[in-house]
This record gives structure tokens, sequence and C-alpha cells, in this order.
């Protein structure tokens, strides 16, 4: 028997359109786990950050760390050889690195050919390198000797002169335009060097005898203003010439200015210095880390630029004062991390979004390249105003150079 088929039923009648309030009300809900964003907001944050904290960004930190640290064996070696075997010898100091420059890079440039060559360089732009050598050799020779007059909260905050030197000479140099991010990542990172110099004050860290403040203060801001000028002077010279070139001069007329200075100003220090393997030890350290971070800087600066170099050499201070915890027997403060991670974030800020340079290009009328090709425009093609230049980008090893009519 087959059982008979069911009626039909009366089809539903369609849902009523909810109001307007209600729903967005429900796009408004809450989402799980408690957040407040719906999932495409969600994404499009996530999308936001990694766009800002991409690879490139955090290499560019990352690397300008690796020169603060370089700068924190430096600073802990030379507090050694004063304080432990009163050896105040900062000129010799800077004369065996650059003896290891000479060693290193200018016999390099001495055994190659054609205009690579030591003498080639030299015929073409000698009293260049010499000032830039005399330069370099004051600047780290007047910010040592403020040491001895000034306080270590006035070194700190007057040494941070050389952000504002960087970045006009960048500026009318370069020709380097920053955007608002960059001066805010700016002011983040000097913010965050304040905070380190509150906390100095607070738990009454050593600030050093000030005898004569006005004479060492003036002496951090000439030091720091030779620095400037020789950081970007050093941009200068990796982008349109050579990593190499620019050690290799260094090393020649570093060490041809600070032999000098080395026998008329501290030749009698040197002989008071008490000799033994331990500070032979810490002589060899201090220089290892000073030839290491010459050798290393040009790299980063290539990568990103002199400005964000100094902006990550803040933090030098730092890595020196934790060391100095276990070391020193420091006072802890909670402002020295507050500080860190502000100057930190002010990093990021600044590295999260490139530079560019406003330029008209027949400014040179020449690149040279011997490896590459050089390219000549006719006098009829279109003269962009402006170039883009990103900081974080990879960098091609070749590149056709421009000669304009």
């Amino acid at each position: 028997m087959i059982p008979p088929e069911p009626a039909p039923q009366p089809p539903q009648p369609p849902l009523p359109a909810l109001p307007n309030h209600v729903v967005t009300t429900i796009e408004n809900l809450p989402a799980e786990g408690g957040g407040s964003l719906s999932a495409s907001s969600r994404a499009g944050v996530r999308q936001r950050l990694r766009k800002v904290l991409n690879r490139e960004m955090l290499i560019s930190v990352a690397l300008g760390q690796v020169l603060s640290l370089l700068i924190c064996g430096i600073g802990l070696t030379s507090k050694y050889l004063s304080e432990d075997f009163h050896a105040n010898t900062p000129v010799f100091q800077s004369f065996l690195n650059y003896i290891l420059l000479f060693l290193v890079y200018t016999t390099t440039l001495a055994v190659r050919q054609g205009e690579e060559n030591l003498l080639a360089i030299l015929r073409r732009r000698w009293w260049k390198y010499m000032m830039l050598g005399l330069i370099d050799l004051e600047a780290n020779y007047l910010v040592v000797k403020a040491y001895q007059y000034t306080t270590l909260t006035s070194i700190q905050l007057l040494d941070c002169f050389v952000i504002p030197v960087v970045i006009l000479l960048s500026w009318f140099f370069l020709l380097i335009r920053y955007k608002a991010v960059h001066f805010i990542g700016i002011v983040v990172c000097i913010l965050g060097m304040g905070c380190m110099v509150g906390a100095d004050v607070l738990v009454g860290r050593h600030q050093g005898a000030g005898e004569n403040k006005l004479v060492g203060d003036l002496l951090v801001l000439a030091g720091a203003t030779l620095y400037g000028i020789s950081n970007v002077w050093e941009e200068y010279i990796i982008r349109t010439l050579s990593r190499v070139e620019f050690l290799g001069m260094i090393g020649l007329f570093g060490a041809f200015f600070s032999g000098i200075q080395l026998a008329i100003m501290e030749h009698k220090e040197l002989l008071k210095v008490p000799w033994d393997w331990q500070i032979g030890l810490l002589y060899v350290g201090f220089s290892a880390c000073m030839f290491g971070l010459y050798s290393f800087m040009p790299i980063v600066i290539k990568k990103t630029s002199a400005t964000s170099v100094n902006l990550s050499l803040l933090t030098a201070d730092l890595y020196s004062l934790f060391c100095g915890l276990f070391l020193f027997n420091y006072k802890f403060s909670g402002l020295y991390l507050l500080s860190f991670f502000t100057i930190l974030i002010g990093l990021v800020l600044y590295s999260s979004t490139s530079t560019y340079i406003a330029q008209d290009p027949r400014v040179y009328k020449q690149f040279r390249n011997p490896s590459g090709p050089v390219v000549d425009l006719p006098a009829t093609a279109q003269v962009e105003p402006s170039v883009t230049y990103t900081s974080l980008g990879q960098e091609t090893e070749e590149e056709p150079h421009v000669r304009v009519a």
C-alpha cells in the first residue's frame, strides 16, 4: 500500500527588513574574542602594520643598533682605561684606529689600477680628503675633551645637536627632503633621550666634575657640529664614489694628522701609561670596536641615511648604562626602559616612510661610474624637476650614470 503524499504547505512569507539602526548595531557588535573591530577592519589594520613594519625597515633599525653596540664597546673600554688605569690618551686611541684603516683600505687603493688607484685619487681630490680627515679627528677629540670640563648630562643633551646639523646639511647640500612623519620620529627620539637624562639625574648617576661648564659645553657643540659635517660628507662620498675610497683616504689623512697631534699634545701622557697585558687588551678591544664602527657605518649610511644613523646612535648610552648595571653597580630606573623604547618608536616612525631628493638633474653635469656606461641625454629631453629617493629600498650594484648636456 502506497502512503498518501503529504499535503503541500503554504509558502512562508518573507522576513521583514530590519530597520537601519538595527543593522548598524549588528555591524558594530563586538567581534569574537571581545574585539571591537570587524574582520575586514582587523585585516586592514594588519595590512597597514605590515606596510609600516616591513622587512627593510626592521633591517635598517637593526643595523643602527649594531652601530650603537659598537659605540657601547668603545665607551666601556675608554672608561676602564681612563678610570681604572689612568690612561687618558684619546688621540693615541684614534691614531690606532686610523692606522688600522690605513693598513686595510689605503693599501687596497694603492694596489688598484686606473682611476681607482691611490695616486690618481690624490691628484684629483687630495685637499678635500685632507679637510675631511682633520674634521673627523677633531670631532672625536673635542667630545672626549669635554668630559674634563662639563657634566655627563650636558654632554648627553648637547651631543644631540648633531641631529639638526645633519638635517640642515642634508637639506641644503644633499637636497634631501623630509616628510612630516620624519620630523615626528626625530622629536620622539629626542624626547626619549631627554627621558634618559632625567633618569640619570633622579638616580644620581655620576655627573663629572663640571669645573668649567661653559668651556665643556662649547667643546661638545663644536664636536657635534664637526660630526654632522663628517657624516653628511661621508654619505655624499659613499653614494657618488665608493666606501673603500672614503675609508682609505680617512685612514691616510687621519693617521697623518693624529700622529702629529699625538707627538705635540699627548706624548707625555703616553709615557705615563703603566703598560701591562690588561691595558694592552683594552687598547686592542677599543681599536677593534672603533675599526668595526668605521668599516660598518658607511654600509648603514648607504642603506639608510646619515640622519637615520645618528638617531640610531642615541641608544648607545643606554646600552652602556645597561652594561654598567652589572660592571659598575649603576642604579636602575624604569625611566631607562621607557627611554629605550621611546627612541625605538621614534626610529620606527622615521624609517616607516622614505625621504626623497628634490633636485634638477642638471645640477650634476656628470656622474662618474668607471664600471658602468655613461649615457648622454639629448638636449631636447624632458628634465624631471624632482627624483624620488628611498632610503629603505634595495640598491643595485651598478647603475648607468648620466651626463646632462
